[in-house]
């Protein structure tokens, strides 16, 4: 929360002064500034959400003429950075100079995770694991910390995102196992334990044992965020990982194209039997733009996702094109999310964004998600 008595006593090493009219005045500017900021990500304006951790006073002929203003932020939104500094420097009428980090202050769900995000699709081939690792990068980069978890037993392909193919896992002791890290993402896979020339034929429980293992025996340290990466459809491992995991949400991928929208359907009423919340829907090669022309074709179809999320009532994420650097960037192992000079990159930040926005009102009105436990 904001803390007015942080305002202009940053240092207990400062002397204690008596502030000025115009310092008083200011602060009340700057509170009310805060409260008035809104945006998707900070629908109620940022006085609710993020605390005052330092601010520096910068006068000129004895008057305010410039700040330097850090905040915590509750979820990580470091993205909004811009937007915040013009419109505080439009509200005060003075240079503002931003810094921004975050905190999230909820408690583990599991082991010492806050927030579990599954990412599905109701068929393959959407990019589904594609929009998964560069959202893991993007909430990341946004300031948050986080682990991906491949749950898509039968055709893990996190590894090959990663650029971690042919990675051994090494054991922290007889019970538990070590992540990978990659450029401060946490990961752990089917992928990593079994060739990839070996084909996994098990029976949906074994799978669902397997996974659970994963999930049980990795230490993950602390994290924001664990993005899982489901297996396509709505199968036993689906049903394991929306019973029996404190899920906050989950996330489903589709593209314009009817027949990935008639599947998606199924994978939203499987979460809703389970009360499992949609967080969004994030639409794969929504448009293509020509390099030459500068022509937007929509080869799949338009208006597929915007129309589905209208009809169940729950956020449109992001509209992703169809770009050949997607599958350059994931084919070489690195994640386009974290290119910040790319434009595509935005689209996966401002969703992360939207979703970490999300769980944040989420837990602070008390919806909890109810979780089914089952003895299967």
């Amino acid at each position: 929360m904001f803390s007015l008595n942080k305002l202009f006593n940053h240092s207990k090493s400062q002397k204690e002064h008596k502030k000025t009219s115009q310092e008083c005045d200011f602060e009340v500017l700057l509170q009310k500034s805060l409260e008035d900021y809104q945006s998707d990500i900070f629908p109620i304006g940022l006085l609710d959400c993020s605390s005052i951790v330092d601010l520096k006073l910068e006068k000129q002929d004895n008057i305010i003429s410039a700040i330097k203003l850090s905040l915590e932020l509750n979820f990580p939104a470091t993205g909004e950075k811009i937007r915040i500094e013009s419109f505080l420097m439009e509200k005060l009428a003075i240079k503002v100079a931003l810094t921004l980090t975050c905190q999230l202050k909820e408690t583990a769900k599991i082991h010492q995770i806050k927030h579990i995000v599954l990412v599905a699709s109701g068929k393959g081939g959407v990019g589904k694991s594609t929009t998964a690792v560069n959202l893991a990068v993007s909430l990341k980069c946004e300031g948050a910390k986080v682990g991906i978890l491949d749950a898509d037993i039968y055709g893990p392909s996190i590894p090959i995102l990663l650029g971690l193919e042919g990675e051994k896992p090494q054991a922290k002791d007889d019970k538990t196992m070590l992540p990978f890290v990659k450029d401060g993402i946490k990961s752990q896979s089917i992928g990593f334990l079994v060739p990839a020339e070996s084909a996994m034929v098990w029976r949906g429980p074994m799978a669902s044992g397997a996974l659970s293992q994963l999930l049980n025996e990795t230490d993950w340290g602390d994290l924001d965020y664990l993005i899982v990466d489901m297996p396509p459809g709505t199968g036993d491992i689906q049903l394991t990982m929306s019973q029996k995991v404190p899920a906050s949400g989950a996330i489903i991928i589709t593209t314009p194209q009817d027949l990935a929208l008639a599947d998606a359907q199924k994978g939203i009423a499987m979460f809703e039997k389970v009360k499992v919340p949609i967080l969004g829907l994030i639409e794969n090669m929504s448009h293509f733009i020509c390099g030459h022309c500068g022509k937007t074709s929509h080869v799949f179809g338009q208006d597929g996702g915007k129309k589905m999320a209208h009809r169940y009532g729950v956020p449109l994420l992001a509209e992703i094109p169809l770009q050949l650097a997607i599958r350059e960037y994931g084919e070489q192992g690195k994640m386009i999310a974290a290119e910040s000079k790319l434009d595509i990159s935005e689209h996966y930040r401002q969703a992360a964004r939207l979703v970490a926005s999300q769980l944040y009102y989420q837990q602070a009105n008390k919806s909890n998600v109810e979780i089914i436990f089952t003895d299967d």
